[in-house]
């Protein structure tokens, strides 16, 4: 379906697969601004799409351009209409940023087949957690007002998940809600403009990388963000508009297709 002659020599896919990798990238932009993953979809799509003699890290550099920019815009809108923490975000991101640096690094030398089924786990846990707890997140209550009490969690959970983000990925913004929802006491719509936040500090981390070995498909990766950018800013405004009770159902949905993916991971893995 998505075979085919190349457009030109500065876009290495198919017209077939220029359609299909930017309505990926729409839907992974409004996945993303309303609560993170959207890297589940964008990604898989553009392994499937790119010619298998294109290097993994031009994908993956391409993958981290189109998110940047989504999480931009998305950040963006939810800057100007929720009112966020400066205590709480400094930490927040100055740890994600760390994190992720320190993460990137151990990469190196741990199995990526032992990190999945034990991601595996914490999300099934993280899913059923929430599910139990219908009332969690729908209203925002933060437990901790401001000062040191803040500041040292919001650093453990942006080193953490910074961290988690430079060592394997999928899911990051989902981890983020989950965490500022249940240890902090946040709505799901406060914890997403957050994550938003937190999450563009990683993707800007992993794109300066990239980007300095000039491992990116600029032209397909600007209009993979062009498109991204608009789904951002269509999810953002409704989030913004449906708050927490929408982001929540959505965060289910999101884990829910990340317990999918890491499940079938694990099988090919023990039984390839």
């Amino acid at each position: 379906m998505l075979d085919g002659p190349p457009l030109a020599e500065w876009l290495p896919v198919s017209a077939a697969a220029l359609v299909f990798l930017l309505l990926a990238a729409g839907i992974a932009g409004w996945v993303d601004a309303v609560v993170g993953g959207g890297g589940l979809i964008q990604l898989p799509a553009l392994v499937i799409a790119v010619p298998q003699d294109v290097a993994t890290p031009y994908v993956l550099g391409t993958n981290k351009l189109s998110s940047f920019f989504g999480t931009l815009t998305a950040s963006w809108v939810y800057l100007r209409r929720i009112r966020v923490q400066l205590v709480l975000l400094v930490p927040l991101v100055a740890g994600a940023f760390s994190g992720s640096a320190a993460g990137a690094a151990v990469s190196r030398f741990v199995p990526r087949e032992v990190l999945t089924p034990v991601v595996l786990v914490a999300v099934v846990a993280v899913a059923a957690y929430t599910f139990l707890k219908p009332s969690m997140g729908l209203e925002h209550e933060p437990r901790f007002t401001g000062g040191v009490a803040v500041v040292w969690r919001a650093a453990l959970i942006g080193i953490g998940v910074g961290f988690y983000d430079g060592l394997l990925g999928p899911g990051t913004g989902s981890f983020f809600v989950i965490l500022l929802v249940g240890v902090l006491g946040f709505g799901f719509l406060q914890a997403s403009v957050n994550a938003k936040v937190a999450n563009l500090t990683t993707n800007l981390a992993a794109l300066a990388v990239y980007g300095v070995h000039g491992e990116i498909l600029l032209v397909l990766g600007l209009a993979m963000a062009a498109v991204n950018m608009a789904g951002g800013f269509v999810g953002a405004h409704m989030a913004t508009r449906r708050g927490s009770a929408f982001v929540r159902v959505v965060f289910l949905v999101v884990l829910g297709i990340l317990i999918v993916k890491l499940a079938w991971d694990t099988v090919v893995q023990f039984t390839g």
